[in-house]
């Protein structure tokens, strides 16, 4: 008889942003006439750039000449790519890194979920609270969460609280933890950490011998120069942390699918014994084993991201994204409503009026307003009493619904 792995019946039954698929579903049929805006959803309404797509079609082209064919490719990514991505996103920076620590993969999501699997399923964690459910979720099918408590809280987690009460910046823990999710430009906060602040992390790291699982899948939106793009910009991150990027909200891939992690050839941990291993070559036997690795056609496509025509056409996106943040935001004002972020990163995370709990804000929002927001709760206990807005819909329907909201208020 085939066991199964039990730890994916501690799971909520759906995947929060499928809850939300299913509400918004069921209004749907109930409301055939009714027309819904959705300024809460994280995919981008902009076609790709156009010199991605030239360049995807001269690969597609080259997949159909048998001089040009290509079948399987290198899991851990093309060196064009890789060779492109060190050149354009860390040079610039003053960051060292060298190819074999570059590793291409089809997205930030499979790699902040896969990650843990090349580690010890009993390591103690701690996330920023709120935060994307994906770090929680993916350790607790392995075990290393816990077991759940009544306050929704798991018992081998550490929740590092990000509040109006310490302007979303985390406290660095009082003791010792093995490994801790840190994300900026936060999803869903839309904040971020100064080079100073981010150094605290770090140097709670290296004292504690500490892992730093680094998202900065949004660090393309970052505009002030106090703010890191990469957590290697920081002394000594090479010894402890792995970051995680991705091509979707920069270059428009969330359907394409394609993102990179940088594992240092620094970064260590250990085995039972004590002894240092180092965890490039362990993920890089993760990769062989468990991924034929990211399509041509698509590694193609983002390289021609870093090209000149890319790099202005992708500039356009995300200055146009965050016109449509800045309209979000003097919306909000106008309206008295509270809120954070949306100066460094497309999410806007707004305090619910009249002291609404975050699945009744969504739910009236949803059926008196016609627009659909994100419940902060699902992205932590520290989310209740706030929705997160994002700035990634068409300018007229971004406007509308802010418009819908005024007239609800």
């Amino acid at each position: 008889m085939a066991l199964i792995n039990e730890h994916f019946l501690k799971l909520q039954e759906n995947y929060f942003f499928s809850d939300i698929e299913k509400k918004i579903n069921a209004f749907r049929v109930t409301h055939p006439e009714k027309k819904l805006l959705r300024i809460g959803r994280g995919d981008v309404s902009s076609p790709l750039p156009p010199a991605c797509v030239e360049a995807m079609h001269r690969a597609l082209d080259e997949m159909s000449r048998e001089e040009t064919f290509r079948g399987y490719g290198p899991e851990q990514g093309y060196s064009f790519l890789i060779n492109t991505i060190l050149k354009h996103d860390f040079a610039p920076l003053g960051i060292e890194l060298t190819p074999s620590e570059i590793f291409v993969s089809d997205g930030a999501k499979s790699d902040t979920c896969n990650i843990g699997e090349i580690l010890r399923w009993d390591n103690s964690m701690g996330i920023t609270d709120p935060v994307y459910p994906v770090y929680a979720e993916s350790n607790i099918m392995c075990g290393r969460s816990g077991t759940r408590g009544e306050d929704g809280k798991w018992s081998n987690v550490m929740y590092l609280p990000c509040t109006e009460a310490n302007g979303f910046v985390p406290e660095t823990p009082d003791h010792r933890l093995d490994i801790i999710y840190l994300c900026y430009p936060n999803n869903p906060t839309g904040t971020t950490l100064t080079h100073r602040q981010l150094k605290k992390w770090v140097d709670y790291a290296l004292k504690n011998d500490t892992l730093i699982i680094y998202d900065a899948a949004y660090e393309a939106y970052i505009h002030e120069k106090s703010i890191p793009h990469s957590i290697y910009e920081i002394r000594g991150a090479k010894k402890v942390a792995i970051e995680i990027r991705s091509f979707s909200k920069t270059a428009g891939f969330t359907g394409v699918r394609c993102g990179y992690t940088v594992v240092p050839k620094e970064v260590t941990a250990a085995n039972i014994n004590g002894e240092r291993i180092p965890l490039n070559p362990l993920w890089y036997r993760r990769q062989c084993t468990k991924s034929n690795g990211t399509s041509y056609i698509t590694q193609r496509g983002a390289e021609a991201a870093y090209s000149p025509e890319g790099q202005q056409q992708i500039k356009e996106k995300i200055a146009y994204y965050m016109e449509n943040a800045r309209i979000i935001r003097e919306s909000l004002a106008r309206m008295g409503l509270t809120y954070y972020g949306g100066i460094n990163a497309p999410y806007i995370w707004v305090k619910t009026p009249d002291g609404l709990s975050s699945w009744k804000c969504f739910e009236k929002m949803l059926y008196e307003a016609n627009v659909v927001v994100t419940p902060g709760i699902g992205f932590g206990p520290s989310g209740e009493g706030f929705i997160r807005l994002a700035a990634f819909a068409k300018r007229d329907e971004c406007e509308e619904a802010m418009e819908r909201i005024r007239r609800w208020l």
